[in-house]
């Protein structure tokens, strides 16, 4: 079943944590087969020297960049969302900001035009763990769990309004950096019904910057399973909905109900399949992989990606 031509990429979350030099990084990725990477938050700045030799010497294409990149120096983890937009303390959205400033201005240097970005959370206590601890152990569509849904929900809703005016104001400090380096941000999906944006919230702010050429989706096929398999959200109409404006994919399996970042078509938990044909055209497809993923196992996912999906 060929599927519309896309850039086929690999995340560096794959595989930065084992690499010291960033061109020998850049070249497990090309040596497996992938022609573009993507670099992911967590990708440390010790690496970056090197991956920005490998595509100078186009050893390497760069599809995107991962908000952030470079990491916050103070930060000792991979830790894409220790700022968040919609933090309740000021200083928090300040450096949220500021690092996204400077993941635009870093993006051109790896010659690419996409950055995505995680927007933040709502304010609401943590339910989507327990949610999915119910799902593992046979009690989805349970009462119990109909209601602690309908709560989460009904929370969820009253504290829409004020993430989404931080994330609000937060877009139009970057905007004009996005112009000014001719770089696109691309609004994740999330894998937490806590995270911003849900489903009601990416159609209302793609709507609200419907007129903007620097904001679209970024369709994580992983996450929106994980609410799927909650039943949050039905993953085909958010897909159709958001096809449009779409920037970019992340493409990875999901082991039923929560675990994700497998290889691609190796659990069957994201029907691939039937939900690749709905991209348009040139959309890239980035492998975001759990770098506990064997080496030999991503092999065989892309070769059955190549002979499932090649025309």
């Amino acid at each position: 079943m060929p599927i519309p031509p896309s850039i086929l990429s690999l995340s560096t979350c794959w595989n930065s944590h084992r690499h010291t030099d960033g061109r020998l990084l850049a070249e497990e990725a090309r040596d497996l087969g992938f022609e573009w990477i993507e670099v992911s938050h967590g990708t440390k700045i010790s690496l970056l020297p090197g991956l920005l030799e490998a595509v100078a010497a186009r050893e390497i294409k760069v599809s995107s960049v991962h908000n952030f990149c470079p990491p916050p120096v103070e930060v000792l983890m991979d830790a894409p969302d220790v700022y968040e937009f919609t933090s309740p303390k000021a200083w928090e959205r300040n450096r949220a900001i500021l690092l996204t400033q400077k993941t635009l201005a870093m993006a051109p240097r790896f010659g690419t035009d996409r950055v995505v970005i995680h927007l933040g959370s709502a304010r609401v206590r943590s339910i989507t763990d327990k949610l999915e601890a119910m799902a593992r152990g046979g009690q989805l569509y349970s009462r119990d769990y109909c209601n602690l849904k309908l709560k989460l929900v009904a929370q969820r809703e009253a504290a829409s309004a004020q993430a989404l005016e931080y994330v609000r104001i937060a877009l139009d400090q970057l905007l004009p950096v996005c112009e000014k380096e001719g770089v696109r941000l691309g609004i994740e999906t999330r894998s937490h019904y806590e995270q911003i944006p849900n489903q009601r919230e990416m159609l209302l702010l793609l709507d609200e910057y419907k007129d903007c050429p620097w904001i679209g989706s970024w369709h994580d096929f992983g996450h929106v399973q994980r609410q799927a398999n909650l039943a949050l959200l039905d993953p085909g109409l958010y897909l159709s909905q958001i096809a449009p404006r779409l920037l970019g994919c992340h493409v990875h399996d999901v082991q039923w109900p929560m675990k994700d970042h497998r290889a691609p078509l190796s659990t069957g938990g994201v029907a691939l399949e039937k939900w690749l044909p709905l991209l348009p055209p040139g959309v890239p497809l980035i492998w975001e992989l759990s770098p506990g993923i064997r080496r030999d196992d991503l092999v065989v996912a892309l070769s059955r990606w190549q002979e499932k999906f090649s025309a």
